[in-house]
């Protein structure tokens, strides 16, 4: 059996791994070997065609590394609009409770809401920008 032969047998190999575990950086890998094969059908010698494999994979998960590190993080959960839909819909406030707490109709129920910090305790339009187990977290528009 020809190298390249086996070095793309081992780059679908680690697609199929990816594929199974969901691990993006054995696609970096993947990438590597691919390489290799295509440095193998070119005629390099075996210890060019391992050097290749490295130097490939390890740039391309180094690069993405890299690329995913100055991406900026994700809010949590409960204050993401991406999976909590509540977050950014507007809530009207009548009162306060002494506790900080009040209860408001929304989406045809009784929702109990609190202040975020740092917001007034005044009457009025809230935006929700938590949603912390039963509870809304709201703001002062």
């Amino acid at each position: 059996m020809a190298q390249s032969t086996l070095w793309w047998l081992l780059a679908g190999a680690a697609v199929g791994v990816e594929l199974a575990t969901g691990t993006f950086y054995l696609l970096m890998v993947a990438v590597g070997l691919a390489a290799a094969a295509l440095s193998a059908h070119l005629g390099a010698g075996f210890t060019l065609q391992i050097v290749v494999a490295a130097m490939v994979s390890a740039g391309t998960v180094l690069t993405w590394r890299s690329y995913k590190k100055a991406q900026p993080s994700s809010a949590p959960a409960s204050s993401n609009r991406d999976v909590n839909l509540d977050v950014g819909e507007t809530v009207q406030v009548d009162g306060w409770n002494p506790d900080g707490t009040s209860t408001v109709k929304y989406r045809g129920a009784n929702w109990s809401v609190a202040s975020a910090s740092g917001s007034p305790l005044t009457a009025g339009s809230h935006q929700v920008v938590e949603v912390v187990g039963s509870r809304l977290i709201v703001r002062k528009l």
